[in-house]
């Protein structure tokens, strides 16, 4: 049975409450979580407290805490990816509560794409703004949410959200357009 087929067996056994199933997915699963959370953490300030191995750890201990029926490997992987995300707007906010920094300053889109080193503040009007779209378009939303903050190509992206290359490639150039808008009106 390929990896792809045997994550999917053991999801759906530990879904089904067989600790014996944890236990085998973990190996099964680790590398790519860990891949992903580097891509995650490339948006972050550099002198983040976080580290992608403790993103990971962090997001597995919430995953495995639901009480969900994992369906697929890409159901699980899209799950993952909304947690580490969650984590890190957590740890931005704070952040940004201890700085006590004053107002908060915006940026565009394009530029956020093209900065390696986020500043929480602009992490958050990010944040704000995917929201927004997310609540107006959800697809459109979720193929942010994996170009952007997960560093997933545009096919990675079609597997998880069973979708064409295409309508990702259409919904990623729609998302940058509608986002670029959103936070030049905000500012």
């Amino acid at each position: 049975m390929s990896s792809i087929g045997e994550v999917t067996r053991l999801l759906r056994a530990f879904s089904q409450g067989d600790r014996a199933a944890e236990a085998e997915l973990i190996p099964l699963v680790y590398d790519e979580l860990r891949r992903r959370a580097t891509g995650y953490m490339r948006f972050e300030r550099p002198d983040h407290t976080l580290q992608a191995t403790g993103l990971v750890h962090e997001a597995y201990l919430k995953l495995v805490d639901q009480e969900a029926n994992w369906q697929t490997r890409s159901h699980f992987f899209g799950v993952a990816a909304q947690q580490m995300r969650r984590i890190l707007l957590d740890y931005a906010r704070k952040h940004k509560a201890g700085k006590r920094a004053g107002g908060e300053q915006r940026v565009s889109f394009e530029d956020a794409l093209a900065v390696a080193d986020t500043k929480p503040d602009e992490l958050l009007a990010i944040e704000d703004a995917l929201q927004r779209l997310a609540s107006e378009y959800p697809r459109q939303g979720r193929v942010v949410e994996f170009r952007f903050y997960g560093g997933y190509t545009e096919e990675e992206v079609a597997k998880i959200l069973e979708i064409s290359p295409e309508t990702v490639k259409r919904d990623w150039k729609f998302a940058k357009a509608w986002l670029s808008r959103e936070i030049r009106l905000t500012k």
